[in-house]
């Protein structure tokens, strides 16, 4: 869930694209040119008990996902000017119908063992990837027996219906391996990213550089990746001088390092998303006019201020603030008691029960949101009680099940990538048990919308339904930290996925 992705692909995304892939954000000031050279020391978040190595299972842990995407390359990835750049993937283009999507593949990628990529090597990865259990919200409307390969260097990807906005859903975790790698093997299996395994040990890892890497020259030497458990433990290592980075290290840790002249927080907005999600399919807020009560009730200002420390912005209930076809016209719901109250009588909701909110303590600011929520909610007369469960427990007893819960998605760039995975009422995660039928009838009229315009237009068509009803309460979105010693230069600024592109970084020492 910290590591979902996705992004709306720009009008680029209807012929062949090519791109230059994301640019990087400099870590102090003036970086200069860039040197080769170094090992950058980088702390990440992760629990031994939830490491994988598997680029196609769920990682759980920061640590895994920066170690997996540095070694395995995906088709498209995040882009500073577009949300969806060329990676392995040099250009896509769909026929007329926007069902059928061509990838032409980098010619000059290679594996780590020097073997070049080919379009079967592909289409095994991402057969694969559609056989693991939540394949389906992965790679939806894309069933395994209609990704085929066409030629040496060409993938095509038949969709149920058409699709202007497949390309996005290639960013994430369509890492390449080489073709009937078997799952024994996956520990070392070699990858066609920027950097080669050296070694693992308990969640931490030694890359170094790939010179073969088809994508342009790595500056850094290697990069070790050292797994922590806490924020705190993270940034006190930095400030120890034991790391060089703290990746992902949220806003207390920013605000600690605040004062400290020797160290850099490099903001990257609208990258985490932790919204409430109140079950609309049955309980007691499947009446529209308690979730708006709820909504209401809220103190969006305190709950910026209080959960992330400032670093960060006050929401509007709709999912994807990073896009450019966000909604930014939508009235911005702010705190009426009054009417919340009023509300709350209309659906005769019952004031008489205490209502659990379930959270866990997976990334900083989960249960101090939902403590701060049961606070100001109950000014409006409903009593929450906040029961927070360890991380396993949630995921496989409350997420997509329960009532009333806090989830979080690390990456907001992409209205589409909500509506799909989230709020399509076949998807795989609909959290909220959503079940809209103008809402269903917006996002199939989107996706298959080949004009940008025209499909802006119904993206808002979207929003607006989703700002009136949906099943979240996004109060605020969050920005991502990273803690930064002074020799780093050009760390990637970009939310979600595109914060593990370390390649283009270097040590100015």
């Amino acid at each position: 869930m910290l590591l979902a992705g996705g992004g709306i692909g720009a009008v680029a995304l209807l012929s062949a694209c090519e791109g230059s892939g994301p640019a990087p954000g400099a870590a102090g000031k003036g970086s200069g040119t860039p040197k080769s050279g170094g090992t950058l020391r980088v702390g990440a978040l992760g629990r031994a008990n939830a490491i994988t190595r598997d680029p196609h299972g769920s990682q759980a842990n920061e640590s895994d996902y920066l170690i997996i995407s540095l070694i395995y390359d995906t088709l498209t990835v995040p882009g500073a000017t577009a949300n969806t750049v060329d990676r392995l993937a040099k250009s896509w283009k769909a026929d007329k119908d926007l069902r059928t999507w061509r990838f032409t593949l980098a010619e000059a990628a290679t594996f780590h063992d020097g073997t070049p990529v080919t379009a079967e090597d592909v289409v095994w990865s991402l057969r694969r990837l559609r056989g693991t259990p939540s394949g389906a919200s992965r790679l939806p409307g894309i069933k395994a027996e209609n990704i085929r390969a066409e030629g040496k260097h060409t993938v095509v990807l038949v969709s149920d219906y058409a699709n202007a906005e497949l390309p996005q859903l290639t960013r994430l975790t369509t890492f390449v391996l080489k073709k009937g790698t078997k799952d024994k093997e996956l520990a070392g299996a070699p990858g066609t990213g920027p950097f080669k395994l050296d070694w693992f040990r308990g969640g931490n890892a030694r890359l170094v550089r790939n010179d073969d890497w088809y994508g342009g020259r790595v500056h850094l030497d290697a990069i070790e990746v050292k797994i922590f458990e806490s924020p705190q433990a993270m940034a006190s290592a930095l400030l120890a001088g034991q790391i060089d980075l703290a990746s992902n290290a949220g806003a207390v840790a920013a605000r600690t390092a605040e004062s400290r002249k020797d160290i850099t927080v490099v903001r990257r907005p609208d990258d985490m998303a932790m919204p409430i999600v109140m079950r609309t399919a049955d309980g007691p807020f499947a009446d529209p006019k308690v979730r708006e009560a709820l909504r209401l009730a809220v103190d969006r200002k305190a709950m910026v201020k209080q959960v992330l420390s400032g670093y960060g912005r006050v929401a509007n209930d709709v999912m994807g603030t990073g896009d450019p076809a966000y909604a930014k016209d939508l009235p911005q719901r702010t705190r009426d008691l009054a009417k919340a109250r009023k509300l709350l009588k209309q659906a005769d909701f019952d004031l008489g029960k205490t209502y659990v909110l379930h959270t866990t303590e997976d990334v900083p600011g989960l249960a101090e949101t939902a403590t701060l929520f049961a606070s100001q909610v109950r000014e409006a007369g409903v009593k929450v009680e906040v029961v927070k469960q360890e991380s396993a427990a949630f995921w496989d007893k409350t997420w997509l099940k329960g009532d009333l819960y806090t989830t979080y998605w690390g990456t907001n760039d992409s209205v589409v990538f909500f509506a799909s995975k989230t709020m399509y009422s076949e998807a795989g995660t609909n959290e909220a048990g959503w079940d809209d039928k103008e809402f269903d009838a917006a996002y199939k009229k989107a996706v298959r919308t080949a004009d940008a315009r025209d499909r802006a237009k119904v993206l808002h068509e979207l929003q607006e339904i989703q700002h009136e009803r949906s099943g979240y309460l996004l109060w605020g979105v969050a920005d991502g930290i990273d803690l930064a010693a002074p020799a780093v230069r050009d760390l990637p600024k970009l939310p979600g996925y595109g914060r593990v592109q370390l390649e283009r970084t270097w040590l100015d020492r």
